[in-house]
C-alpha cells in the first residue's frame, strides 16, 4: 500500500522541457506538494531509510526547503537552511559550485547546529551533483556529522552521484526515483 502511495506521489512530478533554457527538463515538484496525501507519503518515504539517525535536517534552497521543513516536523527534529549567498543575516560557511546551467554558491550560518550534530541533507533533485556536494563541504567545514543526502528524484545521466561521491565518498544518498 505504502508503495502504491508513492508511486503515485512521484506520476504527480511534471517535467517541463525548455525551462529554465533551452536543452534543460525542469522537474516540476509542486504539483506533488499540492496533494497532500501524496507529499506525505513522499515525506515518510525520505525519512524511513534515516530513522533515529539525524538531529537535524538541513534543506537546501529552495525546494528542499519544503521537504526538510515537512521531515523536521515529522521526525522531531531541528532544521537548518542551506541558502543561496546573501541570504543569511550572519556569519556563514559557504561554498561555489557548477550547475547545469550555471553557477551559484551556498552557504548556512554558523553556530546554528553543534559540531557534531547529526545532520540529514534535503534536496528535490539530485542533478549534476554541485548543489548536494556544495552543502556536503559546508556541512564539512561547520563540522555537522552529515548521516546523508535524502533526493525525491536522481537524474541519472547527469552523473551527480558520481560528483558527490568524489566529495564524499562514504556518504549514504538516497533518491526515492532515478530519472
Amino acid at each position: 500500500m505504502a508503495l502504491d502511495r508513492l508511486d503515485r506521489a512521484l506520476g504527480l512530478i511534471a517535467s517541463i522541457p525548455d525551462y529554465p533554457e533551452p536543452g534543460v527538463v525542469f522537474r516540476d515538484l509542486t504539483p506533488l506538494f499540492a496533494d497532500a496525501d501524496a507529499f506525505v507519503a513522499t515525506v515518510d518515504a525520505l525519512i524511513e531509510p534515516f530513522q533515529g539517525r539525524f538531529d537535524a535536517v538541513a534543506g537546501l534552497e529552495a525546494r528542499g526547503f519544503l521537504l526538510a521543513g515537512a521531515i523536521a516536523v515529522r521526525a522531531g527534529s531541528g532544521l537548518v537552511p542551506i541558502r543561496k549567498q546573501g541570504k543569511l543575516p550572519r556569519a556563514t560557511e559557504s561554498q561555489s559550485y557548477e550547475l547545469e546551467y550555471g553557477s551559484a554558491t551556498i552557504e548556512a550560518h554558523r553556530g546554528d547546529l553543534d559540531p557534531g550534530c547529526r545532520v540529514l541533507l534535503v534536496d528535490d533533485v539530485l542533478a549534476t551533483g554541485g548543489t548536494l556536494g556544495a552543502a556536503v563541504r559546508v556541512a564539512d567545514r561547520l563540522e555537522w556529522d552529515v548521516v546523508g543526502a535524502a533526493v525525491v528524484l536522481e537524474l541519472d545521466a547527469l552523473g551527480g552521484r558520481d560528483v558527490v561521491g568524489g566529495i564524499a565518498p562514504a556518504l549514504d544518498i538516497r533518491s526515492l526515483r532515478h530519472v
